[in-house]
């Protein structure tokens, strides 16, 4: 059974504990209340109703313990847990994230697909917009892979827009990246990330739930599972938001848990951007490069080792010789236009270059 590491849970508590965490109405302070009060899941199902009800807790919660469904549900999550590459995370038990485990509302049970051990890496979570900019994409795609190089884990909700683009790019940079589903990992949603999703757990990454495997897409379960995808990361970036967006949930969740929030700032006449700003104003981190995120980690215990000699660049040598505009060093190079451009955004966020009245200078240091 892929119970991750050692675990002292025997199959019948397990088994107890998922039927426990299905009935309707037992949220996680209930089943952590239930849990304190009998003991374990096990004497929980087996306690008198009458004992349940002195600790507040619903009828219908006591009435469904004897329910198929929820027996059934349990059974099919132990089968599920027969596959490998397929765990279950526990708050008592070894392997549970120790970052997450210290906010407040931590979720007792964590089904993973995929790569268990990511969760306890340094990990920053990349957020923002559904429904994104072209500009923001490829923000969020060149934070996530610049990131990914200095060896964080990427963390965001698998949405579409800001979210996908940041797992895809860490993925192409061969860095790690988890997605934490507002969903159970069975139900997985949205669908048209059921590909990304599956790549993600082939290659070392991972997909999260707290919810049982066949929950359904509920509205109010995906901004709960914000507090996840910050409980676990450093640090919580938002490349583009309204002022409407669930990313803003996310990162006040963030400043709430302790944990840094940064922001990319925009144009003032664009919505998407209007989100951003007002988290700069409650005192985000505005930032325009991955250094500035990096350097305000520096304090952080578990901070990856920084890259020991970074990589001399090509067009970096040109830039040191002289300052050069992107068409001058597209010359002097030989590449492209549009793979010297890709290239200085990346040296921009790294901080290496810099560009003043449309002439790059490289930047000492």
């Amino acid at each position: 059974m892929s119970l991750h590491h050692s675990s002292t849970c025997p199959p019948a508590e397990l088994e107890a504990r998922l039927r426990l965490h299905r009935l309707p109405e037992v949220g996680l302070r209930r089943f952590m209340t239930l849990i304190e009060a009998f003991g374990s899941a096990s004497s929980a199902l087996s306690a008198p109703a009458a004992a349940w009800r002195s600790l507040g807790v619903p009828a219908a919660s006591c009435d469904a313990r004897r329910c198929p469904e929820i027996r059934d549900g349990a059974s099919a999550a132990m089968a599920w847990l027969e596959r490998s590459g397929q765990h279950l995370l526990m708050w008592d038990q070894p392997g549970y994230p120790a970052l997450l485990a210290e906010i407040d509302d931590a979720p007792p049970l964590l089904f993973v697909a995929g790569n268990p051990d990511l969760l306890d890496t340094p990990q920053l979570a990349i957020v923002g917009s559904r429904r994104a900019s072209p500009p923001a994409l490829d923000n969020a795609a060149a934070f996530s892979r610049c990131l990914s190089q200095a060896g964080f884990t990427i963390t965001s909700g698998l949405a579409l827009g800001i979210d996908g683009a940041a797992h895809r790019a860490a993925l192409d940079a061969g860095g790690g990246t988890i997605g934490v589903l507002g969903t159970g990992l069975e139900k997985l949603y949205p669908q048209r990330h059921r590909g990304l999703a599956q790549a993600m757990i082939e290659c070392s990454s991972a997909v999260v739930s707290e919810f049982p495997l066949d929950a359904g897409p509920l509205p109010a379960n995906f901004p709960r599972r914000n507090r996840i995808i910050s409980g676990l990361s450093l640090g919580v970036l938002v490349v583009e938001a309204s002022l409407a967006s669930g990313s803003l949930i996310s990162a006040r969740l963030a400043a709430e848990q302790g944990r840094e929030v940064y922001a990319l700032p925009g144009s003032i006449h664009h919505p998407g951007a209007k989100g951003c700003h007002q988290l700069i104003r409650d005192g985000a981190l505005l930032v325009e490069s991955v250094e500035q995120i990096i350097d305000s980690l520096r304090g952080w215990q578990n901070l990856p080792p920084a890259p020991v000699e970074r990589s001399a660049h090509p067009l970096l040598a040109l830039l040191h010789a002289a300052p050069q505009t992107s068409e001058g060093l597209a010359r002097s190079s030989g590449q492209g236009l549009a793979q010297v451009l890709a290239s200085l955004t990346e040296l921009e966020l790294e901080g290496r270059v810099t560009n003043e009245a449309g002439r790059w200078f490289a930047r000492s240091g």
